[in-house]
């Protein structure tokens, strides 16, 4: 396959207090091997070669592990592939002459930094509201291994425990509901021994603060499990109502 000439409209906004407006950019030459990324890194050379402002986008490891390269690319989390972040995404995913359409994720608890760049600490918020477990430092402390956990419960606990906190889910819902990413969270501990010592006030809290937050309901549409770069199950979802059911009962 020859390499591509394709248009870009990104979003450009200078900082979360401007206006912001879709650009159009040309790129030429873009081989089909590239990540997402490196099509970016083509185009902000350009930019920088001319004067002008590269555009701004979150990125960090590049192995699909990080979860900082929220792009929403063609109306989509991450653009059209599935079970990949967008530095996996591969430009073979499109053809010569194609136009790209490349927007920061929007939610409200998701505000735009700088064009493609959007502040995600309301996730880091929901973490320390309930995201950890205590463990016993005395010096007469348990070996991890010594607690036995059924296959399955340790099969899911991992499955949970694979989010990213890339906020897709919370991208790609109509409603920009974190409930994906919450009930990932509060599943990996809810499903270990572990995570007990904490279990009441783990889902109360967690839940409170995504509220706090501005994020949405979840009316089960299940578009967050479908872009969902790990491929995290609704199931999460279930396990939180669950367990906060149970939290609010105990009282």
């Amino acid at each position: 396959m020859s390499n591509m000439n394709l248009t870009l409209k990104i979003w450009r906004q200078k900082d979360s207090k401007s206006k912001g407006k879709m650009v159009d950019y040309k790129v030429s030459d873009i081989s089909e091997h590239m990540s997402f990324l490196e099509m970016m890194d083509v185009l902000n050379e350009q930019l920088i070669n001319k004067g002008e402002d590269p555009v701004a986008f979150d990125h960090d490891c590049r192995e699909g592990i990080c979860g900082m390269c929220s792009m929403f690319i063609n109306g989509e989390a991450h653009g059209p592939d599935r079970g990949v972040t967008t530095c996996q995404l591969h430009m073979r995913m499109f053809k010569d002459g194609d136009t790209i359409t490349i927007e920061p994720f929007r939610a409200k608890a998701f505000p735009v930094m700088k064009d493609l760049v959007v502040d995600r600490s309301s996730f880091d918020r929901i973490q320390h509201a309930g995201g950890y477990i205590s463990v016993n430092t005395s010096g007469n402390t348990q070996d991890a291994n010594a607690l036995p956990i059924a296959k399955e419960a340790a099969d899911k606990a991992m499955d949970a425990a694979t989010c990213i906190g890339c906020g897709a889910c919370v991208a790609t819902c109509k409603n920009a509901s974190a409930m994906l990413f919450v009930g990932a969270k509060v599943s990996q501990y809810a499903l270990l021994p572990q995570g007990q010592v904490e279990a009441t006030e783990r889902v109360q809290n967690m839940v409170k603060q995504m509220d706090l937050e501005g994020f949405g309901n979840c009316t089960n549409t299940g578009a967050c499990e479908v872009e969902c770069p790990k491929g995290i199950s609704l199931e999460t979802i279930a396990r939180m109502n669950r367990e906060y059911l149970t939290a609010s009962i105990k009282g």
